[in-house]
C-alpha cells in the first residue's frame, strides 16, 4: 500500500510541474475556454493575472511538497487535501464558463488521486 501511495504522490507532482512549467504556454484540448496558454485560460475564466499566479504557486508548492513527502509522510494527507480543493476550484470554473466535460477530466483525475491519497 505505501507504493502505491508513493506512485500517487509522483504522478500528482509529475502531472502539475507539466501543466505549470513545462506547458504554461503550451495549447492543450483540456484548456478552459478556447484558450492556447495557461494566461488565456485565466482570463477566459474572468481572472486577473496575479490570480492565475497564486494558483501557480500554490499548485507548485503543494506539488513539490508532496514529492517530500516521499520521506515526511506527514505531510501528505494535508497536501493531498489541499490539492484536492484546487482541484474542486477547477472543476467548478470550468463548469462556469460552459466547458464540455472532457475539459474537466484531468482535474477530476487529480481529484480522484487526491481522495485516493487521503483514503489510504
Amino acid at each position: 500500500m505505501e507504493n502505491t501511495k508513493l506512485i500517487i504522490q509522483v504522478i500528482i507532482a509529475v502531472g502539475i510541474f507539466n501543466v505549470w512549467l513545462l506547458n504554461f504556454k503550451a495549447s492543450s484540448k483540456y484548456r478552459g475556454g478556447e484558450s492556447q496558454n495557461m494566461p488565456d485560460e485565466f482570463k477566459a475564466y474572468g481572472f486577473k493575472n496575479w490570480f492565475m499566479k497564486l494558483i501557480g504557486f500554490l499548485k507548485l508548492s503543494l506539488a513539490l511538497l508532496l514529492i517530500l513527502g516521499i520521506w515526511l509522510p506527514s505531510l501528505v494527507d494535508i497536501c493531498a487535501f489541499l490539492m484536492g480543493c484546487l482541484m474542486i476550484g477547477a472543476i467548478l470554473v470550468h463548469i462556469k464558463i460552459n466547458d464540455p466535460f472532457i475539459k474537466s477530466v484531468p482535474a477530476f483525475i487529480m481529484l480522484i488521486l487526491c481522495s485516493i491519497l487521503i483514503v489510504i
